[in-house]
């Protein structure tokens, strides 16, 4: 009998750990300030919901602070729900239940001058998903205030190696200046993208004849996909921005462990030698107007907006 159970048991832990080897979905953690200021949030939500086959989604914090909170997630994970079955035909998609367990409530107000102050359930949450014993990197995608993660990183330094965080910063940086400074100075040896003005390439320049205008994607192919390409429609005046989409690109097309090969989100410079820390890509030919690096993003606007429409098309409905 004990021999029976012992094979058993090992017969449990060997199929765990093949599953667990071949599980190659990149572990994703999303800090936004969805419901904030800007609707930009909903829209990469949504846009990384048609992709969320790709990626094991450990996290998703509201992390503002200000205006926006974890029920906005959920509205949107509402709409995703309702096109739900379309989407699991076409892919092992995660259930609306799985999604709305992860979402957790960050900080609503910036840092003191110290960067840090008391842990959140966003920000413990984090270290949890950090301490698993699992051998894939964390990427952390931060597209609100980086508060939460300079929680984190303080009460629990031991997590940093796993993290890859991918930072959306200009306006988020102002946002709690503290907390981005006490990462800065602190902690250098974190993994980081500190992305001002590459992401800007996801909705300035590139091709944007036809139906790949900011406009006229949304019109002719976002509208009319289900409840979440609805409710897209409504945002930024039924326009593309999705400025935070292009953390989520680059990890669908690209080395996401090399920030200086391209990639759909973006190529980046190191700061300097030594640091596993980059920065926008200052070269002139790279720039976009006042948006240095930004070409490395909308040199691959076809390429990206195309391999969403396939996606789009599972639930769009015929006019």
């Amino acid at each position: 009998m004990q021999r029976k159970v012992l094979i058993v048991l090992l017969s449990l832990i060997l199929a765990f750990i093949g599953g667990y080897g071949q599980d190659k979905k990149h572990r994703v953690i999303i800090l936004s300030d969805i419901g904030g200021y800007d609707e930009d949030d909903d829209q990469s939500f949504i846009h990384y919901l048609f992709y969320a086959d790709c990626f094991a989604t450990e996290g998703l914090i509201s992390s503002p602070p200000g205006k926006g909170r974890a029920k906005d997630f959920r509205e949107v994970i509402d709409l995703y729900r309702k096109d739900y079955s379309k989407l699991q035909r076409h892919g092992s998609f995660p259930s609306p239940r799985i999604l709305e367990k992860v979402v957790k409530q960050g900080a609503v107000e910036p840092a003191p001058a110290a960067g840090h102050s008391s842990p959140t359930e966003g920000s413990k949450w984090l270290i949890r998903c950090a301490r698993k014993p699992d051998p894939r990197p964390l990427f952390i995608l931060v597209w609100g205030s980086i508060t939460d993660l300079a929680q984190a990183v303080h009460d629990a330094p031991d997590i940093k190696p796993k993290l890859r965080v991918h930072f959306i910063a200009s306006w988020n940086q102002r946002q709690d200046s503290a907390a981005f400074r006490y990462i800065e100075k602190y902690h250098t040896d974190i993994w980081m993208i500190q992305d001002n003005s590459t992401f800007r390439g996801w909705y300035s320049g590139g091709i944007q004849t036809g139906d790949l205008g900011n406009k006229s994607f949304v019109e002719q192919h976002i509208a009319r996909a289900g409840a979440m390409g609805s409710y897209f429609a409504t945002l930024k005046q039924g326009s593309i921005k999705m400025g935070d989409s292009p953390s989520v690109a680059r990890l669908l097309y690209g080395n996401p462990e090399n920030p200086e090969e391209d990639s759909w989100g973006g190529r980046f410079s190191p700061l300097d030698t030594g640091r596993h820390w980059w920065i926008d890509d200052t070269s002139a030919n790279l720039k976009e107007g006042p948006y240095p690096g930004a070409r490395t993003v909308n040199k691959w606007r076809e390429a990206y907006l195309r391999d969403w429409q396939k996606r789009l098309s599972w639930l769009s409905k015929i006019r």
